[in-house]
C-alpha cells in the first residue's frame, strides 16, 4: 500500500506537533526525540521534501527559568 503525499503531509504535521511539544527531561524523552527526528527525515524523503530546520525541544529546567523570567 502507498501513502498519498496528503498523507505523508499529515503524518508529518503530526510529527513536527509531537516534537514541539516534548519537554525532555529524562533518557525516555531523549529517545522519543530521536525517533520522531528519524520519523520526519524518513517522511520527508519519502515524499520528496526538503527537510526544513528541525524542531528542538526545550529542557524542562530551561522552560521553567523562562517562565520566571516572564512573570
Amino acid at each position: 500500500m502507498e501513502l498519498s503525499r496528503k498523507s505523508i503531509e499529515a503524518l508529518l504535521d503530526l510529527v513536527e506537533i509531537k516534537l514541539s511539544c516534548i519537554e525532555i527531561s529524562d533518557r525516555e524523552d531523549a529517545r522519543e526525540v530521536k525517533i520522531l527526528q528519524r520519523a520526519k527525515q524518513e517522511l520527508c524523503g519519502i515524499a520528496g521534501i526538503a527537510l526544513q530546520a528541525d524542531v528542538i525541544p526545550m529542557p524542562v529546567a530551561a522552560a521553567r527559568v523562562q517562565r520566571a523570567r516572564a512573570i
